[in-house]
């Protein structure tokens, strides 16, 4: 007999999250400003060939996309001292208005005619000073409103939202990039942070200051994962796992390219295809709340490798479509499960400082990876790049899974 939909949501693990009522408030301003993110992802590169000189546009738009990535990791390592006192809320809120600010000078210089390219990136790479500390405070709040068993569905609704973003966010982006141009998407992005911001400043109840101590240190965060096997070893998997992926974002418009049909159409596939299988993901991930964290983790690294094998393999492009989109499904569950270890093991008063230290590493590996990308295509050619990826990865995993049992054996 089939389930009724009250019957399917009351037994959901998502009811207490979707349901809590700190969350219900912060929820819609975290979609809004999710969604800008995602239409923030072509805008920048359209913007940077839009005002570049046309013989370096490339550089530029490498540029863009890194200081608009990058300048978090350095944030998270200089400004803990600075921000130990601030609550989770406030650290959102913070990121949100530095964002704000910085992106919405953007489209300001653009209309007055003296937004130059260097200026551009400069006020990308202020903009996102702050990040690893935004999503810290995200997920150290979420570990502080909801109960210990809650927290990986708390997660995946953070990164289902996000998922989200990245399908319905670029063809927004696209159609008001026809409208307004790519400044006006970047203003709306600007916007979208302000919606944070005034969210997280007014929906999240008084929070009490944390007291100083090792919690002011530049490097406390790094100090607990040190401390931690657990968490030092989470990190180095994941930070060997994104770096090896980043040679994908250059081989695989390659890969399209030469393959038959419409290679934007081709390309557009293997992304859509990957964002679906993300969401679908996100979904999911609330349901493995009784697996073993580690071994799931090193489970989905192996899985994720062989999902994309068949196109580093020169399989059918349906085929190829078919194992992103598996690979898509695994996406979020990493993720997910990355952060419930962090929020499950740190000591809750250094919580920011451990996830803002994480999030900065991470932030470091997908941009190394992407720079190996064009070396690994040039000598490998695009498909060898992505079957070099595709199982380097999954001998990572088998690696992390045999360092995992193995310590399990000396109880550590």
């Amino acid at each position: 007999m089939p389930l009724k939909p009250a019957r399917i949501l009351r037994t959901s693990p998502y009811r207490p999250v979707l349901t809590h009522s700190t969350l219900r408030r912060l929820l819609p301003g975290f979609t809004v400003s999710s969604l800008g993110d995602g239409m923030a992802v072509v805008a920048v590169s359209w913007l940077a060939i839009e005002i570049a000189p046309a013989a370096e546009r490339a550089l530029w738009v490498a540029l863009a996309v890194t200081a608009h990535t990058l300048s978090g990791a350095v944030g998270a390592v200089l400004l803990g001292p600075l921000l130990r006192h601030r609550s989770p809320a406030r650290l959102v809120a913070c990121d949100a208005l530095l964002r704000a600010a910085a992106l919405g000078a953007i489209p300001v210089c653009h209309v007055l005619g003296t937004l130059s390219v260097e200026l551009y990136v400069v006020l990308l790479a202020a903009s996102s000073v702050l990040h690893s500390w935004g999503r810290a405070g995200i997920h150290t709040l979420l570990a502080r409103l909801l109960p210990e068993r809650d927290h990986l569905a708390g997660n995946a609704v953070l990164s289902g939202i996000g998922s989200l973003s990245t399908v319905f966010g670029p063809p927004l982006a696209g159609a008001l990039i026809l409208w307004g141009g790519a400044a006006t998407v970047i203003a709306v992005d600007a916007a979208t942070f302000l919606v944070l911001a005034a969210t997280f400043l007014f929906g999240v109840p008084h929070e009490d200051a944390p007291a100083p101590g090792e919690g002011g240190s530049r490097s406390a965060g790094f100090a607990v994962i040190r401390r931690a096997p657990a968490l030092l070893g989470l990190l180095a998997l994941s930070f060997a796992f994104f770096c090896l992926f980043g040679p994908v974002y250059v081989a695989l418009p390659l890969y399209a390219s030469n393959g038959p049909g419409a290679p934007a159409a081709v390309l557009a596939a293997f992304y859509t295809a990957f964002g679906v299988g993300a969401v679908l993901g996100s979904v999911l991930t609330g349901y493995l709340g009784r697996l073993p964290i580690r071994p799931a983790m090193t489970g989905i690294v192996v899985a994720f490798g062989l999902c994309m094998l068949p196109a580093g393999l020169g399989a059918p492009t349906a085929v190829g479509v078919a194992g992103f989109a598996a690979a898509g499904l695994l996406w979020p569950p990493y993720a997910s499960l990355s952060t419930t270890l962090f929020q499950r093991s740190a000591p809750p008063d250094l919580l920011p400082q451990t996830l803002a230290a994480s999030t900065a590493v991470q932030l470091l590996a997908v941009p190394l990876g992407t720079a190996l990308g064009g070396p690994l295509v040039a000598g490998l050619g695009a498909r060898g790049t992505l079957l070099a990826s595709a199982v380097s990865i999954a001998v990572l995993g088998l690696l992390a899974a045999g360092a995992v049992r193995a310590g399990r054996k000396r109880g550590t």
